[in-house]
């Protein structure tokens, strides 16, 4: 607790350090990015390699377990030994997977460079929030948001790559995403040197001294910090959940149930991904000002009713609604990583591991279970039953208050 809150002090006293912040998003654009490659692709080698829906749900679900599960793995280790070479080499394994992307003959060929992918993801994403807490200064909240809102900007671009790239250009068009790598790699070289000093002045690891008996009160608060832990994590697998369904199935389901051509499909994704930059960026600012738990509250909990209306609009009212379901759902997001860290003081990686990493993957199981369900029962009827999820975002009542509250 000692070194994390030194390490608190310090970073704050050194004031935000906003070209870093958007050096270090911008890479978590172009990372995303790429991972947004995968999703885009669903509607061309949904045809070109006969993949079933349940193949589909496989192929996102190693993307994300890969990319998720080993980011607390990540974390935990950098969080005892930081590592900033780890930045630009993540990136070089993510070139790796993008190139496979666009040659793979088949499934399991596709499920392998998915895999490249997700493990560069993983170890990017811990770094990365680290440099960020360095950089953030005081204005922790507008810091994450900065770093996060490049990434859902990068996922935004799904859609829009299907259009543009995968409709014209096929599978093969993945290659381009070999230079999202490249540009990724040469803005890391940047920060890297900038990292290591900050690392230098007052990140490195602190020797740990003996462990002194453990009080009731000191035991309260710990049994206290992990139902907390618990239920933000079961907060955001509800919310991955059902967003993963969205950017994953919802154009399938656009195609096939309510006859829009590929290209129109795309719209919707494209409006909810997009609306959730806004959203993020918004809901770290108002984290600041109103609290964390109230955010977390407001964007699952908020989301439900837009979310149980969707499967029964009309065609032309699916537009506005949909982008403010993605403003209002996608608030909570870099709150939630910042609530984890406070519950966490000093295991910043692990706790963003945490939140962005396991919960997400546990998320990917949905994207499993949706496919396969809606091979076997439809895909509209099971779109509709994930629509109630939204709802576990009520249990936000039970978190503890945090500092701003």
């Amino acid at each position: 607790m000692a070194a994390g809150a030194t390490t608190k002090a310090a970073a704050v006293q050194t004031g935000t350090v906003y070209a870093i912040l958007f050096a270090i998003s911008s890479v978590h654009m172009l990372n995303d990015t790429m991972q947004a490659i995968v999703t885009a692709m669903f509607p061309v080698v949904r045809t070109s390699l006969d993949l079933s829906l349940g193949q589909i749900g496989w192929v996102a679900f190693a993307l994300n377990m890969t990319s998720s599960v080993m980011q607390p793995v990540v974390g935990f280790l950098s969080d005892k030994r930081p590592a900033p070479w780890m930045l630009p080499f993540g990136m070089a394994l993510s070139l790796i997977g993008v190139a496979g992307l666009a040659y793979s003959p088949g499934f399991w060929a596709l499920m392998l460079a998915v895999v490249f992918v997700g493990l560069g993801s993983a170890i990017f994403h811990p770094e990365g929030s680290r440099v960020v807490y360095f950089a953030a200064g005081g204005r922790r909240g507008l810091a994450q948001s900065i770093y996060q809102v490049g990434g859902n900007a990068g996922s935004s671009l799904a859609p829009l790559m299907t259009i543009f790239i995968f409709v014209p250009l096929g599978q093969s068009g993945a290659i381009w995403g070999t230079l999202l790598a490249a540009a990724a790699i040469i803005i890391l070289i940047r920060v890297v040197p900038w990292y290591r000093s900050q690392l230098v002045t007052h990140g490195k690891p602190v020797k740990r001294a003996a462990k002194a008996p453990e009080s009731g009160d000191a035991k309260q608060v710990r049994q206290n910090v992990g139902v907390a832990l618990f239920l933000l994590i079961l907060l955001v697998f509800a919310r991955s959940w059902y967003t993963t369904g969205i950017s994953t199935y919802y154009q399938i389901y656009l195609e096939d149930f309510r006859d829009f051509s590929l290209r129109a499909a795309q719209v919707p994704i494209f409006l909810f991904m997009a609306a959730g930059v806004l959203g993020t960026f918004l809901g770290g600012i108002l984290a600041d000002r109103f609290g964390r738990k109230r955010m977390i509250l407001i964007s699952i909990g908020g989301a439900a009713p837009f979310a149980l209306l969707l499967p029964y609009l009309p065609s032309f009212l699916i537009y506005p609604v949909i982008f403010l379901l993605g403003v209002i759902l996608l608030s909570g997001f870099s709150v939630s990583v910042v609530y984890a860290q406070e519950l966490l003081p000093g295991k910043v990686g692990m706790a963003s591991g945490l939140i962005t990493g396991l919960a997400f993957g546990m998320g990917a199981i949905g994207a499993v279970i949706i496919g396969e369900a809606g091979d076997i029962w439809g895909l509209d009827r099971v779109l509709t039953w994930s629509s109630f999820l939204p709802l576990l975002g009520l249990l936000a009542f039970a978190l503890p208050p945090d500092r701003r509250e």
